[in-house]
């Protein structure tokens, strides 16, 4: 299923002043793998996430994509932006603009691609995400799931190599969120490689293919999800499962 390594981080810390965000943090993604990671709020998961992308500049250790070093700025990080698509908890649509030039946007600019045959390829993913029919609408004028799932094929438009979502669903009302995790999980049943943060544990069950569970800055622990689920190893995923599985 899963091939050489994508994404590896190496001894990755980070503070925000005293605040030691992220500790000693050694993870490798494998190309077309699903790695979801979970755990309490503050637990530093989102920071893991937008360090893959550069959004949050490490202090120690390595990340590299596709075994190159995350350029530090200019051109290359814009290049290196363009291979990893990311999707936020707010959407981040342009409100001025259609759904279709949101999508199309990025590859023309770029990628260079031109406008006919990028304004193809959104309605093809537009409509892979069960909005096709909304094209030439505004964001404001879609609900926050549809809103979401266009963030998630102007991601796609750029055929990146990874895909980071960070808690993508937890600003959705609860029927909104199936709408998107459908459209994720039909992702990471194509094989794209993805890094997930997220509160879903429906999700994590059933589409990762391994879960790190991440507590006051470290990797607690790591494991395919039917035995992290079921057999917790740390007194800190036990209680996190104990508080959430209840509900």
């Amino acid at each position: 299923m899963t091939g050489a390594p994508l994404v590896v981080l190496d001894h990755v810390d980070k503070w925000f002043g005293d605040l030691h965000v992220l500790q000693d943090i050694n993870l490798t993604v494998d190309r077309g793998e699903v790695v979801v990671v979970i755990g309490p709020s503050g637990s530093g998961k989102s920071t893991l996430c937008r360090a893959i992308n550069r959004l949050e500049v490490i202090q120690q250790g390595s990340i590299t994509l596709d075994g190159q070093p995350l350029p530090a700025e200019g051109k290359e990080l814009a290049n290196l932006r363009a291979e990893v698509g990311m999707v936020f908890q707010s959407f981040n649509l342009f409100a001025h603009k259609t759904i279709l030039e949101n999508v199309t946007l990025g590859p023309i600019k770029v990628r260079g691609i031109k406008k006919e045959a990028a304004e193809t390829r959104a309605r093809e993913l537009l409509d892979r995400v069960g909005v096709g029919h909304q094209a030439a609408k505004y964001p404001a004028q879609l609900s926050g799931g549809q809103q979401q799932r266009v963030a998630i094929a102007r991601a796609l438009a750029m055929e990146p190599k990874v895909m980071l979502f960070d808690e993508p669903t937890s600003a959705l009302d609860p029927e909104m969120i199936s709408e998107v995790l459908e459209v994720m999980v039909d992702l990471a049943k194509r094989g794209m490689t993805m890094v997930v943060v997220t509160h879903e544990m429906g999700f994590a069950r059933t589409a990762a293919d391994r879960v790190v569970f991440m507590a006051d800055g470290a990797i607690v622990e790591e494991n395919t999800p039917d035995e992290f689920f079921t057999n917790p190893q740390s007194d800190r995923a036990k209680d996190f499962l104990g508080k959430i599985l209840k509900h």
